[in-house]
């Protein structure tokens, strides 16, 4: 979609339009056996699901290594179990809406395909709306409702594309192939967000340097950038330009303009400019 808004704004009669995009793509958490799986669970549910799962920087692709997935899984299938999907104006609660119909059946279409090339480890349960509970709003719709959706994949190959709603897969790994993991990562072409759980600092500061992504949250959920403090933005096909909340932001919308005087055409003495300026120093 960006690059279509690129092309058109090219196309357009007129001043050379400054494009700042900021799109999503398969942003991936890498979790090893030293992380604390409780925090773990929830920080994946944070991130994968939240907003239902509708921001860009939300968690596609989870890498557990090996030797904790069983655990893990059964955490986050008990967690999933929880998640009330309905209405958000329920403060009951947990997951609302997508934003359209044509999104509901393309996750649903997505779903299907994975049953027969993937594992479907788990489903929240969707929430009963009574026809009472509709209001006029079009999004409290119940046909909008996706079922927040754990899928167990083989590899990054199988996701060609970013799959924008309630929807994670989880890929297991084994210690010793983490530096294939971090290139299949860089392969995509995506780089606006990682998440990176480990205890092991050495080995986070590693993962960091070597995945091209624009913004990394180690040991903590992969959405809610805070403004001034964690300027948002990506790389490659996850977007160009300054972070949001950075201190260059501001400036990449402002068109600079020079003035340059040669004080010396209307009589300037520029040896007496200098050493006024100097003794003012």
């Amino acid at each position: 979609m960006a690059q279509q808004i690129n092309r058109q704004l090219a196309k357009r009669n007129g001043s050379i339009a400054t494009v700042i995009a900021e799109t999503g793509g398969l942003n991936a958490m890498i979790v090893d056996s030293t992380s604390l799986p409780e925090q773990v669970a929830l920080d994946i549910i944070t991130s994968a699901f939240d907003s239902a799962g509708q921001r860009c920087s939300a968690c596609r692709v989870l890498f557990i290594q090996e030797d904790i997935a069983d655990h893990l899984i059964k955490l986050l299938k008990g967690r999933m179990a929880l998640l009330k999907v309905g209405d958000p104006l329920n403060p009951s609660v947990d997951i609302g809406p997508v934003i359209s119909l044509e999104s509901v059946q393309k996750i649903n279409a997505h779903v299907e395909q994975m049953k027969t090339e993937a594992s479907i480890l788990m489903q929240s349960p969707l929430y009963e709306i009574t026809d009472n509970e509709i209001t006029d709003n079009e999004s409290s719709n119940k046909n909008y409702y996706v079922p927040p959706t754990l899928i167990e994949i083989d590899s990054l190959d199988q996701l060609k594309e970013e799959v924008f709603g309630p929807v994670l897969h989880l890929i297991r790994y084994s210690a010793k192939s983490l530096e294939q993991i971090i290139e299949q990562i860089n392969q995509t072409g995506f780089g606006l967000t990682l998440g990176i759980h480990t205890r092991i600092e050495s080995r986070a500061k590693e993962i960091a340097k070597q995945v091209n992504v624009g913004n990394i949250y180690i040991n903590r959920s992969m959405i809610g950038a805070t403004v001034g403090v964690q300027p948002f933005g990506g790389q490659g096909l996850s977007g160009t330009g300054p972070k949001a909340g950075g201190p260059h932001y501001l400036l990449r919308f402002a068109t600079e303009k020079t003035v340059t005087n040669n004080t010396t055409a209307v009589g300037g003495n520029t040896q007496l400019l200098s050493e006024h300026f100097l003794r003012k120093g």
